[in-house]
């Protein structure tokens, strides 16, 4: 059994990522809520077979993301990148822009349902998405400052969909927002009672079950095209997701990320707290 020393059950080949199709519709399940779906080597490289599968496959019109347990995703595996940095192996996996990449850019249109809340680069995977739906008991934070790090690669996505001046404050303060809020923010398509989310997905999904499919295919390109965000344009996203990376990598490295990290871990204020 190939051993993964920093992925989040090293021992268990069970899959991170489950997928399947039902009349047209493959669903994509991220499955690791031991760690609250955090994106790890393992899951990333899970999810992104998963994806490239999806838009291979004739039969699929349209994909859904969702996740196991009560959390969507968490964003990153702090743990998974501490140990990084400390020079333990990781898996090769497609990093971050790869994924976001292949969600806004794919020939078919992705829908995000949340069961549960997101933060940091799991709010990015919402956000590259085309539609996404969520429980009004979920919720939203972009924790990056508050753990010594910049939410530099979501920045893309998110800047294709978040209005100014909300992003300027989920950005600067890390503050808790709830799914009304991510609504009236641009974040989501629709914060949904929770006992309505059956019915409200079912009505996006009969929407793309009848559509034709290259039809539906040229108007998510149509949708690239126009362009949410500057830097999420079609045209310069490789640009920015490199920028971003670069900008990502040197705070992840930093004095402040690995105070952050040992802060979350060991459940206390990090020093920087007044």
């Amino acid at each position: 059994m190939t051993q993964h020393p920093t992925s989040p059950n090293p021992s268990d080949d069970a899959p991170l990522v489950r997928s399947s199709v039902d009349r047209a519709i493959a669903t994509i399940t991220l499955d690791s809520p031991r760690n609250r779906n955090a994106l790890s080597a393992r899951l990333r490289s899970e999810l992104s077979k998963a994806l490239s599968d999806s838009m291979a496959d004739d039969e699929v019109r349209g994909v859904v993301l969702t996740g196991s347990g009560p959390v969507f995703c968490a964003g990153a595996d702090l743990k998974e990148i501490g140990a990084a940095l400390q020079g333990a192996p990781v898996e090769p996996a497609p990093e971050l822009p790869e994924i976001f990449e292949q969600i806004m850019g794919a020939p078919k249109p992705v829908i995000a349902v949340l069961n549960g809340a997101a933060r940091a680069g799991g709010i990015g995977l919402v956000a590259a998405a085309d539609i996404a739906l969520a429980p009004k008991s979920a919720t939203f934070a972009f924790t990056e400052v508050r753990i010594g790090v910049v939410p530099a690669i979501i920045s893309v996505p998110v800047s294709a969909r978040m209005h100014s001046r909300q992003i300027s404050r989920y950005f600067l303060t890390g503050e808790l927002f709830d799914a009304s809020a991510a609504a009236k923010a641009g974040l989501i398509t629709q914060a949904v009672p929770d006992r309505e989310m059956d019915h409200a997905v079912d009505a996006v999904l009969q929407g793309l079950r009848g559509s034709a499919p290259r039809a539906l295919s040229r108007t998510k390109e149509l949708l690239g095209e126009l362009g949410g965000g500057a830097q999420a344009a079609p045209d310069r996203r490789t640009e920015a997701f490199t920028r971003m990376g670069e900008l990502s990598a040197e705070f992840f490295a930093g004095e402040d990320a690995a105070e952050g990290r040992a802060a979350f871990f060991e459940k206390r204020p990090p020093r920087w707290t007044q």
